[in-house]
């Protein structure tokens, strides 16, 4: 059984190897694939139409099945590696642990959001957005510039409390568990984390940036760091791909 750590807690060697195992799938291309089915689903996941990723009560397991993937392709470039996760109820600012040069790198430059420490940045190790929102190829954030504070843990504790899971229409007018975690109603968990990361996360190739699985321990999101679960076997194959749209979305406020 793999442990998931609270990524405040990871030592040097660990934070290392994780973003090793990052590099390498982005070097040979896997992680790219991941970010274009996050966002082939997402640019179809609409309230009038079919619906699998978002909007809908398959919203938690399809994330879930995701990051079980990622971690598994992460782990057959280091079987050491598993999915951190980030507990945004504690750690809630820009000076976090998380967004450290040794780790994932910090918030972009004010005049185009771009990441200019850690090893991600444009000038590091080749962490070039090939799944792009517009023509820049570089990495985004402004972290907390987005207007809301990340959620609190009253906040969760609300969501969780809520004793129904889903309701109809099965989409983002829904009440329930699902859709005031996934953020559409309510106070908003999983999309507002998108929000407050900002640059990339708030589009639908959220994953491209080393943050998107914002979670903690009680709920999952799209990409790297995920949330504690023991990992299923290797043999699934990735979720089935959309390739409908070529574009990629530029989401509302909230809308991952």
């Amino acid at each position: 059984m793999a442990i998931r750590k609270n990524q405040a807690h990871l030592t040097a060697d660990e934070k290392r190897r994780f973003v090793n195992a990052l590099l390498a799938l982005k070097r040979d291309g896997r992680y790219d694939s991941f970010v274009s089915t996050h966002n082939d689903f997402i640019m179809s996941d609409r309230d009038d139409s079919d619906r699998v990723g978002h909007r809908s009560p398959s919203f938690l397991p399809w994330h879930r099945r995701f990051l079980i993937q990622f971690e598994q392709a992460l782990q057959s470039v280091d079987p050491s590696v598993t999915l951190p996760y980030w507990d945004w109820t504690t750690d809630r600012s820009p000076a976090a642990s998380l967004w450290a040069p040794d780790f994932l790198g910090g918030t972009g430059r004010p005049r185009d959001g771009q990441v200019t420490d850690g090893p991600f940045a444009a000038s590091g190790n080749g962490w070039r957005i090939n799944v792009r929102v517009d023509g820049r190829d570089f990495l985004r954030r402004s972290l907390g510039a987005g207007g809301r504070s990340l959620p609190t843990r009253a906040e969760v504790d609300s969501v969780l409390a809520l004793p129904v899971y889903d309701a109809p229409p099965w989409n983002s007018a829904s009440d329930g568990f699902r859709n005031h975690l996934e953020g559409w109603r309510g106070v908003n968990l999983h999309n507002r984390v998108h929000v407050w990361v900002g640059g990339h996360m708030a589009t639908g190739a959220s994953p491209t940036t080393p943050s998107s699985g914002s979670t903690t321990p009680t709920s999952t999101s799209s990409g790297p760091p995920g949330s504690p679960a023991t990992p299923a076997p290797p043999t699934c194959p990735p979720p089935a791909r959309r390739t409908s749209s070529t574009s990629t979305r530029r989401c509302a406020p909230g809308a991952m």
